[in-house]
């Protein structure tokens, strides 16, 4: 027997990830192009990733708008997500202080509910579905 993955908690954070994923790599992209965070390298938002400040696994800030930006592979994969870098954008675009907020608020206990996450899924599904 088939066990049916809509039931499974992975599926719907796997759901949030790709769709998120794609808000933030297309949010401020002009033409179809992003610009890396930290780098500043332009290409295709489909070439670009998800960059997290802090990382994906503290999920009080995985989904956040502010610590998730546009990142090259260079950036993001083959230099650790240049961490300093991206806490120095952060607090010259979001105010003073914002870098050391998200990483207070990583590490606050956050559990989101099955229903959260299919909220979070429809809210993210609209506004891609806005910017074709």
């Amino acid at each position: 027997m088939k066990k049916n993955k809509t039931n499974y908690r992975s599926f719907y954070v796997k759901k949030l990830d790709a769709i998120f994923s794609k808000y933030i790599r297309r949010r401020f992209a002009e033409n179809d192009i992003s610009e890396c965070y930290t780098c500043g390298k332009k290409d295709h938002w489909k070439n670009l990733q998800c960059g997290h400040f802090m990382s994906r696994r503290f999920y009080s800030t995985r989904w956040d708008d502010k610590n998730c930006q546009v990142q090259c592979a260079g950036c993001n994969v083959f230099r650790y997500g240049e961490q300093f870098k991206f806490s120095v954008h952060l607090d010259k675009e979001y105010g003073e202080g914002t870098a050391e907020m998200l990483e207070y608020n990583s590490k606050q206990l956050l559990k989101i509910s099955m229903p959260q996450l299919k909220l979070l899924i429809l809210k993210y599904e609209e506004l891609v579905k806005e910017m074709d």
